[in-house]
């Protein structure tokens, strides 16, 4: 076990299937070496920051996306594999609308100050791809926020209010300003960019080469 800490900063959006995938195979090589060196930190990164406030009909978007009904079909299938392979659950036919994320980003941001974000990721993740909720909807985020022992009514009221929007905006500019164009992006130790869903077996790999690392 080792005191020494490497931060993991990784960039995500709540309703991007491959930072759902790419959590679960990270979740999967924490598990199996819990004394990791990683402190981790979500940031925001919208997919769609042009979407509307209140999103839009996911079929709409996902055919406008990818072309019709078939691109879209052909768009998610390595993605249900891939999900499969990370044994996640993924009930796509239940998801009515696509949000705009802003508002669970906000969320995310308020959870890590009371330092709940990891656990705010995963049932954000869960309500959207597992039990098709509208994480755009602000009863959906207090519901989600009173689940996680946050304050309901308080995240109900400032998601109200304009409170940190600026603030998600202007973090999210900067990650594409520094050259990030997908999500997810893993930054370990603020140098090293990984991106995209990598298996555990790699993360299983750096952790214990950073192990090896700080015990020289």
């Amino acid at each position: 076990m080792t005191d020494q800490t490497v931060k993991l900063d990784i960039l995500s959006d709540p309703i991007c299937p491959w930072c759902y995938i790419g959590k679960a195979n990270l979740d999967r090589a924490l598990a199996e070496i819990p004394d990791h060196p990683f402190v981790i930190e979500f940031h925001p990164f919208q997919l769609n920051p042009d979407m509307p406030a209140g999103g839009m009909d996911r079929r709409a978007y996902l055919e406008g996306k990818f072309g019709g009904k078939a691109g879209a079909a052909r768009a998610y299938a390595p993605i249900v594999e891939h999900a499969e392979a990370a044994g996640l659950t993924l009930n796509l036919d239940k998801i009515q609308r696509t949000p705009n994320t802003l508002d669970a980003h906000r969320l995310i941001h308020w959870a890590g100050i009371e330092g709940r974000q990891y656990a705010a990721t995963a049932a954000l993740f869960t309500a959207y791809f597992v039990d098709g909720r509208d994480i755009g909807d602000h009863e959906v985020l207090s519901d989600l926020a009173d689940s996680l022992g946050m304050d309901a009514s308080l995240v109900m009221k400032l998601l109200s209010s304009d409170a940190d929007r600026d603030e998600i905006r202007r973090r999210d500019a900067h990650s594409r300003e520094m050259g990030v164009n997908s999500v997810p992006t893993f930054i370990v130790a603020g140098k090293h960019a990984v991106p995209g869903a990598q298996s555990a077996e790699l993360w299983q790999k750096v952790i214990k080469e950073i192990q090896e690392q700080i015990a020289q």
